[in-house]
């Protein structure tokens, strides 16, 4: 082999290797992103009595910051597949930025809602964008480089209620001020990581340029079929999620007789766990595909959800545990399961699945907000149980080596 050749194949191995600095500091980012959203429904039990809303005043606060994220990143990632935007990761937290400024001062309902429209923008411009510099940088390992990824986020998730017994309860409304010192350290950090992304996109353009690769396409109905699938049971997830996130709280404080702090330890178990879960699934559906990991995401906490409102105390920790591990165990692989389904849409499919769970997260939020004032927290809890059993739905996808099978020359 001539040394050109042997230059030119290192260069090709090393821009396939998986970039774990960068997959670490845009995982960080994307915690200190949603630690910024998590501020909002942590502040529910303390809006409900400092302000006087009612659950369906703060289901609409979730349903404009999940809405306005939702609507926004499919639009945004169908722009970037054609024209990549590299700052728009620092700009987008600076939104986020402003938005936690205004929440921290909001006298009333209206101006918390422009503030969580600011904050809005700003993670609708994160998510599929940092969804794409995991791809750049995943290598061959794309679960694992996306569980990494959606790790971060789901851990900053879990923040909740640990932001509300530690900063929140102690200060109230105005004490969400210090997490505009987070949005700007996330502002600094990224401004890296798009420089890094930048330089990617001028290689992936001098690749593009000699390259006479032709794809196939996928069967249409096909194709359709999957992608209907997969956006139901990501919205049987996230409403599930959602549901149990926003008000479960309530439910638990109601039954068991807690303390608001107290009763952020049953929320901080269940999207802890579901930010072990989201890692743990990437790696998982690299070895044992993606549809498996899917389907058993649903199967393992199905029956647990419905035990969930007969159980006491003990057990419904335990049993928030595995259901949050379990269940969240496929968010990350149903990212990279989309973007297999349509290659060469990155951005578009992160855009279209992670704001989808946003979005249907949105709705659910109003939804189940509005039933609890209607009917009531216990009964509406046991309408919540059943969501998981949807997921059986999952057994429709086509599976890894299929889709493979479609785009093979």
């Amino acid at each position: 082999m001539s040394t050109i050749a042997k230059k030119q194949q290192h260069v090709g191995q090393a821009d396939n290797a998986t970039v774990y600095s960068i997959l670490f500091l845009i995982s960080l980012c994307h915690l200190l992103n949603d630690s910024l959203q998590a501020v909002i429904p942590a502040m529910f039990p303390i809006l409900e009595k400092s302000l006087g809303l009612t659950f369906t005043q703060l289901g609409l606060i979730a349903f404009t910051l999940n809405m306005v994220a939702s609507v926004m990143q499919p639009m945004i990632g169908m722009y970037t597949d054609k024209n990549p935007l590299p700052y728009a990761l620092p700009i987008g937290l600076t939104s986020s930025m402003l938005g936690m400024l205004g929440l921290a001062l909001a006298p009333n309902f209206i101006t918390i809602l422009v503030s969580v429209i600011f904050i809005g923008i700003g993670s609708a411009t994160f998510h599929p964008e940092g969804s794409r510099v995991a791809y750049l940088a995943a290598g061959p390992r794309r679960g694992l480089a996306q569980g990494i990824f959606q790790v971060g986020g789901n851990a900053g998730q879990a923040l909740a209620p640990l932001i509300t017994a530690l900063i929140l309860v102690p200060l109230g409304q105005f004490g969400s001020i210090w997490f505009t010192f987070i949005a700007a350290m996330a502002v600094i950090i990224l401004y890296y990581v798009a420089t890094w992304y930048k330089k990617q996109l001028s290689k992936i353009a001098e690749r593009k340029a000699t390259s006479r690769t032709v794809e196939r396409k996928a069967p249409k109905k096909a194709l359709r079929n999957a992608i209907i699938v997969l956006v139901f049971i990501v919205f049987a997830r996230s409403w599930y999620h959602n549901a149990m996130a926003n008000f479960y709280i309530f439910y638990a404080m109601d039954s068991y007789h807690l303390s608001i702090a107290k009763g952020q330890l049953y929320i901080f178990t269940f999207l802890f766990m579901g930010a072990i879960g989201t890692f743990l699934g990437g790696p998982l559906s690299d070895r044992f595909g993606k549809k498996t990991v899917i389907l058993l995401s649903f199967l393992i906490p199905a029956p647990l959800a419905l035990l969930m409102p007969m159980v006491n105390n003990v057990l419904a920790i335990i049993f928030l545990a595995i259901i949050g591990l379990a269940l969240m165990s496929s968010f990350s692989v149903a990212v990279v399961y989309a973007q297999e389904l349509v290659p060469g849409k990155v951005g578009t499919m992160s855009g279209l699945i992670v704001g989808l769970a946003f979005g249907m997260g949105a709705i659910g939020s109003i939804v189940f907000g509005s039933t609890i004032d209607s009917i009531g927290l216990q009964p509406t809890m046991w309408i919540v149980a059943t969501l998981p059993i949807l997921g059986i739905f999952a057994f429709l996808l086509p599976n890894d080596a299929k889709i493979r099978a479609w785009y093979r020359a």
